[in-house]
């Protein structure tokens, strides 16, 4: 199972920086799920061996492997609820959604403001404006790029058409 578990590893047959849907195992990586698999299947066909004689002990790896299946899907099963689902939001997220400045003024050098997620959660990020541009703190601006370098968010005055 160890040799087979780096064959796929190293061929890249199957991709393991993923979940395991293709194990049924899916919402959990695929190295977390296999390295349990593999540790609970040698286990229990250690344990059987010992236990088993004469004609049953050829039934033991095929006990042991069904019995490390049914082990690591109750084992994993709480481990779903504690990873995220999805793809993982990334900061690139914000731009396009309007932002309140925080600090007392945001300028081409200073500033942050809170925005809100698309889940409903908040942020407060370090924001600049462009030119002339200066925003009062309490202010809506529109979040129009993301400096990556700078790590900060391009903003501009944002005017509601209420």
């Amino acid at each position: 199972m160890v040799v087979g578990y780096w064959v796929v590893v190293i061929t890249g047959l199957f991709d393991l920086e993923g979940d395991a849907p293709w194990l049924g195992f899916g919402g959990v990586p695929a190295g977390i799920t296999i390295s349990l698999f593999i540790a609970l299947a040698w286990l229990l066909t250690l344990a059987g061996s010992v236990f088993a004689a004469g004609p049953l002990l050829w039934a033991v790896p095929v006990i042991a492997l069904g019995a490390a299946w049914f082990a690591t899907r109750v084992l994993i099963a709480p481990l779903r609820k504690l990873l995220p689902d999805g793809p993982q939001p990334s900061r690139g997220d914000f731009v396009g959604r309007r932002c309140v400045v925080r600090t007392g003024q945001a300028t081409p050098d200073f500033g942050q403001a809170e925005v809100t997620a698309a889940d409903g959660s908040t942020a407060v990020v370090q924001v600049r404006t462009t030119g002339q541009d200066r925003l009062n703190r309490g202010q809506t601006a529109l979040i129009f790029e993301y400096d990556a370098d700078g790590e900060f968010f391009w903003v501009m005055p944002y005017e509601s058409e209420h």
